[in-house]
């Protein structure tokens, strides 16, 4: 999902404080009103090299695994709908040309 405008296209530091909060809420990305918003779009949603790293944690456990219900990473446990974000997490990632 897109997340909407910010419509007051001067208060950087508010826009970054809300791309911040829509990436939290699960956002992919957010609509830009004025061309100054577009990198730090780009920064908050682009994956950080820590999230691609972890998201290949748990893909690579799963598989290892034989893609059963559950895994464990580092005394955590993960399911099947933590393996489908991590999936998406580096599709955006290969999106963004970031080697996964």
């Amino acid at each position: 999902a897109i997340d909407t405008v910010f419509p007051s296209f001067r208060d950087m530091g508010g826009f970054e404080a809300e791309c911040a909060e829509a990436e939290r809420d699960g956002f992919t990305g957010k609509m830009a009103i004025h061309p100054a918003q577009v990198p730090v779009i780009n920064a908050a949603f682009t994956p950080s090299t820590e999230a691609v790293k972890h998201s290949l944690a748990i893909v690579q456990a799963f598989e290892a695994a034989g893609n059963p219900g559950v895994v464990g990473i580092d005394g955590k446990m993960y399911d099947r709908p933590h393996l489908r974000l991590a999936e998406q997490l580096l599709a955006r990632a290969r999106a963004a040309g970031i080697s996964t």
